[in-house]
């Protein structure tokens, strides 16, 4: 399969969408780090915010204080959620139990 050729306008605009995404997700994970945002705002608005939508659960709760690779991993497993998985992916049982893990643990 090949890939179509872009004109130079739209590699431009793909370059600008993809380094404002990139300067987002850093700006949620330093909202994220001095808690000026939990992961429940974030899940609970990625509704209605794309770039949000678009993050690796995996991501989000490695960003949380608390919360390293082993102890996300370990969630993930035991909410049934794949690593790969994306916030828009999830369905409602595993949205509804990791919104449930998250508010337990005041996150």
């Amino acid at each position: 399969m090949n890939v179509p050729e872009r004109t130079p306008d739209q590699r431009s605009a793909a370059l600008a969408a993809a380094l404002a995404a990139r300067q987002e997700r850093a700006r949620l994970r330093e909202r994220l780090k001095r808690r000026e945002v939990t992961g429940l705002e974030v899940l609970e608005a990625a509704g209605t915010r794309e770039e949000w939508a678009a993050l690796r659960v995996t991501w989000l709760l490695e960003s949380l204080p608390g919360i390293g690779a082993v102890r996300a991993d370990r969630l993930l497993d035991s909410l049934g959620i794949a690593r790969s998985r994306r916030i828009r992916g999830l369905g409602e049982r595993q949205r509804a139990a990791l919104l449930a893990e998250l508010a337990r643990e005041g996150r």
